[in-house]
């Protein structure tokens, strides 16, 4: 890592970096489920552990960075998340799998909420938009890096279940290096809100902040396209080895990874191009991006078409970015230093339930009804809740904060 890079990009690189451990093991699944001889509903549950794992970072570890500060809970999520990646390479029965994938959450959750505090803090335009943009396109960046290295490593080199791996902890360990040598003036002031130090008990109850009444509607709403969004790419991060292989002619672990990238690859630059997009705009488009990816897909289980395929992915990846972009922008204007924290692992906290049940319960169906009943199910319930929450969200009001 260069050594006069900024203490915002430093730590914009370790959130990158820090996310990528988080799908990696997708594209790997097939292999898992060969090893260990594991059902859909292993697969689903195994991928779920990582989840649980972000909802009981969020839920009780939110308050740490408004008692210590971003930078220390970034180092420890950083190097957390570099120690279940090697659990992970090291990963001898699926028991010690599930183990890392919750270290690996727990630490994603801890590193997605400090990260973003730290970009808002260290950000010299006073443009929170374009901190929002930021954030998300890192983390997304990050999240699509992970299939991608990991599908293309174990496409071609030898033991894929480890050299996979390599590069995520490679990168862990330069990330969490650099942050380590950001000066220690780069630290906000704690906010009076922040717990004092003696009060150990309150520092672990969890953290939950909603906001002003009157924004609650908006809030709700942007919460539930990212539950939407989380949904649509959870099916394809857990299960889209499996049920590509009846819709595409290539078949391996770098061609799920490179979809699954591509999905967020795409949305990240789908953020940018709207960047300047209002938020309500971005809400409204986003769900009804997401409604029309689930009816594409439901109809490319029965057509087993690979242009619709595509289309779906395409699709997918411009609602999923605009879904998170409405979040991280509409808690950028309505938190204050105090609240961003408890807001920011609020609206996270729904986003990845929406990353658990709705799989959970593909999976359950894959094991009684079939993988193609299963899919089908799912993209009817999701078009018709994105579409139900997409009306709803073009009668709401324009947001008028203080902030802007």
């Amino acid at each position: 890592m260069p050594a006069r890079l900024s203490p915002f990009w430093r730590v914009c690189f370790a959130m990158c970096v820090g996310v990528m451990g988080t799908a990696l093991a997708s594209p790997l699944y097939p292999f898992y489920q060969e090893l260990w001889h594991l059902k859909s509903s292993d697969i689903t549950g195994i991928f779920s552990a990582y989840m649980f794992g972000v909802m009981g970072s969020l839920l009780f570890l939110g308050r740490l960075t408004n008692r210590f500060g971003f930078l220390p809970i970034l180092g420890a999520g950083s190097t957390l998340m570099t120690l279940g990646v090697l659990l992970s390479m090291l990963a001898w029965n699926p028991a010690a799998f599930v183990a890392s994938r919750l270290v690996i959450g727990l630490a994603s959750g801890m590193i997605t909420t400090s990260a973003s505090i730290g970009l808002n803090y260290l950000n010299d335009s006073g443009d929170a938009k374009r901190t929002a943009v930021v954030t998300t396109f890192g983390m997304t960046l990050g999240f699509g890096l992970g299939p991608l290295i990991g599908g293309l490593v174990a496409q071609w080199a030898p033991a894929p279940l480890v050299s996979a791996y390599v590069p995520s902890l490679l990168l862990g360990l330069l990330a969490t290096w650099g942050l380590f040598r950001i000066p220690v003036q780069h630290q906000p002031p704690r906010p009076p809100s922040a717990p004092a130090k003696g009060s150990s008990l309150a520092q672990w109850l969890p953290s939950i902040t909603l906001p002003p009444s009157a924004l609650r509607r908006h809030f709700w709403i942007a919460c539930m396209g990212t539950f939407s969004a989380f949904g649509m790419f959870s099916l394809y991060a857990s299960l889209a080895p499996s049920f590509m292989q009846d819709m595409l002619p290539w078949h391996g672990p770098a061609v799920s990874g490179i979809s699954i990238a591509m999905i967020l690859f795409l949305s990240s630059a789908f953020q940018l191009l709207a960047r300047r997009t209002s938020t309500r705009t971005t809400a409204i488009a986003g769900l009804g991006a997401l409604a029309l990816c689930n009816l594409l897909l439901l109809l490319t289980t029965y057509s087993g078409s690979t242009f619709l395929f595509m289309l779906s992915v395409l699709v997918t990846a411009f609602g999923h970015g605009l879904a998170n972009l409405t979040g991280m922008s509409l808690v950028g204007k309505v938190a204050t230093p105090g609240t961003r924290a408890g807001l920011l692992s609020s609206y996270l906290i729904v986003a990845y339930v929406g990353a658990i049940a709705p799989i959970l319960g593909v999976g359950w169906l894959s094991d009684h009804l079939g993988l193609t009943t299963a899919v089908v199910i799912f993209c009817t319930v999701m078009a018709l809740l994105t579409a139900t929450l997409a009306l709803i969200a073009n009668s709401l009001p324009p947001i008028r904060t203080p902030a802007g």
